[in-house]
């Protein structure tokens, strides 16, 4: 299965698709913002995401219990939902913008919607792909409303049970879209390697009939790389400026030089994985210099037969396959042959293969 996200071709021999999510680390600040893409860029990503959404649009403003934070949670200084978000999120005033720039300097962009009137949104941007938070998984209307579009759609598993994703995966396809990368996903920040559970990558592929790729929360690029080699096609990571700035998401974001070294280790995995419509990468390098093939190791005179004596399987691979050795033995050739010929199997008398 393959399909354009944008400029990008994703799926079976195709490079993975690196994604950098900027979520909250523009720090409320737009120019900011403007260079985490530029950074996003010169470290390898090959798209940009965003959220789109504000604090009422994803949650109410609220103090009772339901709607505190728990002390426990890294953003427990945040008190509420509400205003976790709103500290958070993009403005939709600058997002034109940010969609611009990231095309101008040749970066893939799209963003994940959540709800309805953002979907209308990013509808009026050309987003080129719809990704679904995994914390949005359950959200049936806003599932049915994105498959609308004919876009592909990024659908992350972090907080949903096997019955979630079952559910999600039917109201896309009944809905319409034909082009979804279902993304493994710990939803802890950050995750422990030891709490992914890589394998489920191929569990998905069988089960779903879908792309699939990593949401990756861990700290390193050994997550992203296994995934890589287990076959997921895209690799989102959140991404944050080579600096201290402390941000929303900074305590588990990648940050520009990181992001640079597991992108250069996704693609030398690629570049071992090879590809399996291509010929392999030995054959090219060794070629025939290096292969067997059967010689002429002694002058043979025309109409004298081939013996053990007189031909010899040895480097290089240019002359007769080895399989034919025992096969020519005995037979006459047409033709004066001297040490160091070829040999071929028209020059032998009435040989029939």
């Amino acid at each position: 299965m393959n399909f354009q996200i944008g400029r990008f071709k994703i799926g079976d021999n195709s490079p993975t698709l690196i994604v950098a999510e900027m979520s909250g680390n523009h720090g409320g600040s737009f120019n900011r913002a403007i260079k985490i893409i530029k950074a996003a860029k010169r470290a390898g990503a090959n798209a940009i995401k965003l959220q789109t959404y504000t604090a009422d649009t994803i949650t109410l403003k609220s103090n009772k219990k339901d709607f505190l934070i728990s002390k426990k949670s890294p953003w427990s200084h945040h008190k509420n939902l509400w205003n976790l978000y709103n500290h958070a999120y993009t403005p939709w005033k600058w997002q034109k913008k940010i969609f611009v720039k990231a095309k101008n300097i040749g970066l893939n962009i799209f963003s994940s919607p959540f709800d309805e009137y953002a979907v209308d949104f990013l509808k009026s941007l050309n987003c080129c792909a719809y990704k679904i938070a995994s914390s949005e998984i359950n959200h049936i209307p806003l599932l049915e409303k994105v498959a609308k579009t004919n876009k592909p759609v990024i659908l992350s598993t972090g907080l949903a049970s096997e019955k979630d994703i079952d559910l999600a995966i039917y109201t896309l396809k009944k809905n319409g879209a034909k082009k979804i990368v279902l993304l493994l996903c710990v939803s802890n920040y950050p995750a422990t390697t030891k709490e992914l559970n890589l394998r489920k990558i191929n569990y998905f592929k069988r089960k779903y009939k879908v792309l699939v790729g990593l949401s990756d929360h861990t700290i390193g690029s050994v997550a992203a790389t296994t995934s890589v080699s287990l076959g997921a096609c895209l690799v989102e990571k959140h991404f944050n400026l080579q600096d201290n700035k402390k941000t929303v998401d900074s305590f588990f974001s990648c940050k520009e030089k990181d992001f640079k070294l597991m992108v250069k280790k996704i693609r030398e995995v690629e570049l071992a994985l090879g590809n399996k419509n291509l010929k392999s990468v030995e054959k090219k390098i060794l070629g025939k210099k290096e292969m067997r093939s059967i010689y002429i190791c002694k002058d043979v005179r025309k109409g004298e037969k081939l013996t053990n004596k007189n031909i010899k399987v040895v480097r290089p691979g240019h002359s007769l396959h080895p399989k034919y050795f025992k096969k020519i033995l005995g037979y006459k050739v047409k033709k004066k042959l001297k040490y160091g010929d070829r040999i071929k199997l028209n020059y032998l008398v009435n040989f029939k293969n």
